[in-house]
């Protein structure tokens, strides 16, 4: 039986969100931990729309021996995997050599950029923490292993926000510092949430899409 009434057709929508993570090594810079010794830092920059990280975008910085832990926990944890090489050590590695020094930071980005294209290894805490956290490696080990006050998320979360200074001294030797000075810890996480969704670049015809699904979700299906 026909029906002189328009037929709605329903528009069925795929769309493919790729997921991208940029991983930079830069800003080397030289610390003088006693009358005879250095050591020299660089920061990690990391932006992504991967949901398996809980921040977006993180700044830390982080020295070599810090990667030379991180590869020796993660060769630990997957031991069928062959991991990437970090750049060897240099005992007369000098900050005041370019190219020492540039050839020193591509590799440990090499390194981080091989690493995140791993999803098994995206799921060890300890690379988390070591990319998106202020915490000292020693420290880094203590929450992984779930020994500290805080758990994963919230040293992630509360990164850079003036909880704790991981140059202080005295915070790194005790895990009862301002953590619990504040009772708005909760309050601090619940607007730091709000972040957590991907900041991704849509253009104008996939926002109009978007929003006509959302206005109208009877008539759209998204697969």
């Amino acid at each position: 039986m026909g029906s002189n009434e328009p037929q709605i057709k329903v528009l069925e929508i795929s769309i493919n969100i790729k997921t991208r993570s940029i991983i930079c090594v830069q800003d080397p810079r030289l610390h003088q931990d006693d009358l005879w010794h250095t050591h020299v830092d660089y920061e990690i920059c990391l932006h992504t729309n991967s949901m398996c990280f809980r921040k977006k975008t993180s700044c830390v910085r982080r020295r070599y021996s810090d990667f030379v832990w991180l590869r020796h926990c993660l060769e630990r944890n997957a031991l069928i995997i062959e991991l990437p090489k970090l750049p060897p050590w240099n005992p007369f590695f000098s900050l005041k050599n370019k190219e020492q020094v540039s050839k020193r930071m591509k590799g440990l980005q090499e390194f981080l950029e091989s690493v995140l294209q791993n999803p098994f290894l995206l799921s060890d805490s300890r690379l988390h923490l070591f990319l998106q956290s202020d915490l000292s490696i020693p420290r880094i080990e203590r929450c992984a292993l779930g020994k500290t006050r805080y758990t994963v998320a919230e040293a992630i979360q509360l990164s850079k926000s003036g909880y704790y200074n991981s140059e202080d001294k005295t915070s790194c030797d005790s895990d009862c510092e301002s953590w619990t000075q504040s009772g708005s810890m909760q309050n601090e996480l619940f607007e730091s949430s709000r972040g957590l969704v991907p900041s991704l670049s849509f253009s104008p015809v996939c926002y109009r899409v978007l929003l006509w699904g959302l206005m109208w979700p009877h008539q759209a299906n998204f697969v």
